[in-house]
């Protein structure tokens, strides 16, 4: 029996897992989406699962959502492909499904942890979005002990060149000589942990994200990943 529900073209490219719905409509708009052939550059028609959907040439289809999280480990970047032919985080997870999935976000190629992937498109742009302040933990070792004064000065806040810092918490690990620190925060700014601790002239040793909006990477070896339950998917869905 064929599938005959419609579908706004911008919900179809997002199911596709192609990206999401807002900047599927930008997509449309530039004309780099066809149905049945010709280009469509209106917003708000509507598709079937039976009509050839093609986004820059290539036919794209619905696909059934996928989310897993990976525990990356240090030496891959954070990308689908590469042209320098380094070591992708996509590497580690393509024989997980027969989807295309994509990195929620990124982690430095030096950086471990938390890593999420979805072809959910939406979900993606939800946990991405600075204005959704998406909670972040942070396992941080670093060359020296750090001072109680650059440590009260990080706790309350304080100016890098591009603006106030607010951290939610910050703590030192057990029996770690002040080397090691426990740092939670909602700022997606670029390489934002390094450069906190670089600013007081530390140098991060190791960096690991140990939980990335309330999903974490335990029981999870290094390299390896697993799909989120239903209950972790519907936590995300909630944020």
């Amino acid at each position: 029996m064929m599938d005959t529900n419609k579908y706004r073209l911008n919900q179809y490219i997002a199911k596709a897992g192609i990206t999401s719905r807002r900047k599927a409509d930008l997509l449309i708009e530039s004309g780099k989406i066809k149905i049945n052939g010709v280009v469509v550059r209106e917003l708000g028609v509507k598709v079937n699962s039976n009509d050839t959907v093609e986004y820059s040439g290539k036919k794209i289809k619905i696909e059934k959502y996928k989310y897993l999280i990976l525990n990356k480990p240090k030496g891959y970047i954070t990308t689908v492909k590469d042209e320098k032919n380094r070591k992708t985080v996509i590497d580690l997870v393509r024989k997980s499904c027969d989807e295309r999935l994509f990195p929620v976000g990124r982690l430095d190629k030096n950086t471990t942890g938390v890593l999420l992937f979805t072809n959910d498109g939406d979900l993606s742009q939800k946990l991405t979005h600075p204005k959704n302040k998406i909670e972040k933990v942070y396992h941080v070792v670093l060359d020296k002990k750090i001072k109680d004064l650059d440590y009260k000065t990080i706790q309350k806040g304080f100016f890098l060149d591009d603006g106030q810092i607010n951290i939610d918490e910050i703590k030192i690990a057990h029996n770690t000589e002040k080397k090691e620190i426990l740092i939670t925060l909602h700022s997606g700014r670029n390489r934002i942990v390094r450069r906190i601790f670089e600013f007081f002239g530390y140098k991060v040793i190791k960096l690991d994200r140990v939980i990335f909006a309330g999903i974490s990477k335990k029981k999870i070896f290094r390299g390896k990943w697993r799909f989120l339950t239903n209950r972790e998917i519907g936590f995300l869905k909630m944020k």
